[in-house]
């Protein structure tokens, strides 16, 4: 077993998968690319809001339409036996797939993988997740950046031939998710002082009548 001990500035950890399992506790965000530990900066407040907001969000959808499993950092994906051992904010695996989840992770790729952008995560997400989530089948990736002053969400599903298409977002700035049928973003809600409440955007998505609403409401302050 590797000693645990963390990086200085500018050094390398290097160790084996096995050791980085063994190695890294719970709560550590860190991830495992080509024999090297990768340990991540703490997030900032917007990141950990949004977050929350969306796995609120998603655990709603969850407990009415029953599609799957999600998963939030410090949580492993190994795409490959040989692959990197990554760590995304958020991961959902759908029941179909729900063999893929262990006790140490999942093994193969998720069935969606939402990023939000730090600033020492830019290049991470947008050129070296993004090559690994379409080589390895991760059939639909998020990538939300919230920082500064031009805000962006991006989206991206793989096509027939195993390649990210970029998916816009409609007139309305709704996305709709096809891992998630009948699941939709209005992707302003991410960029609102205040997050809204996910009890409120659920009943929106779904569709809700008002006294279903007022119900969920009433069982939430018990």
């Amino acid at each position: 077993m590797a000693t645990r001990e963390l990086p200085k500035p500018g050094e390398r950890l290097r160790m084996t998968y096995e050791e980085f399992l063994a190695w890294a506790d719970e709560d550590m965000h860190a991830e495992w690319v080509n024999g090297e530990v990768i340990i991540h900066m703490t997030a900032k407040e917007r990141h950990q809001e949004i977050v929350r907001f969306l796995l609120e969000l998603f655990g709603l959808f969850n407990q009415f339409f029953r599609a799957g499993r999600f998963f939030i950092a410090p949580y492993q994906m190994k795409l490959s036996p040989e692959g990197s051992g990554r760590e995304p904010d958020i991961l959902f695996v759908t029941r179909e797939h729900e063999s893929r989840v262990t006790e140490q992770g999942i093994r193969g790729p998720a069935d969606m993988v939402i990023e939000i952008v730090s600033d020492d995560s830019v290049t991470r997400d947008r050129v070296e997740k993004f090559e690994e989530y379409e080589q390895y089948g991760v059939p639909e990736y998020w990538i939300i950046d919230p920082r500064a002053k031009r805000p962006r969400a991006e989206f991206y599903q793989l096509d027939e031939r195993g390649q990210y298409q970029p998916v816009p977002v409609g007139k309305d700035g709704v996305y709709h998710s096809k891992v998630l049928p009948g699941f939709w973003l209005r992707v302003d809600w991410l960029w609102a002082e205040t997050l809204p409440d996910s009890l409120f955007v659920f009943a929106e998505i779904a569709n809700l009548p008002a006294e279903v609403v007022q119900t969920l409401r009433t069982l939430q302050r018990k």
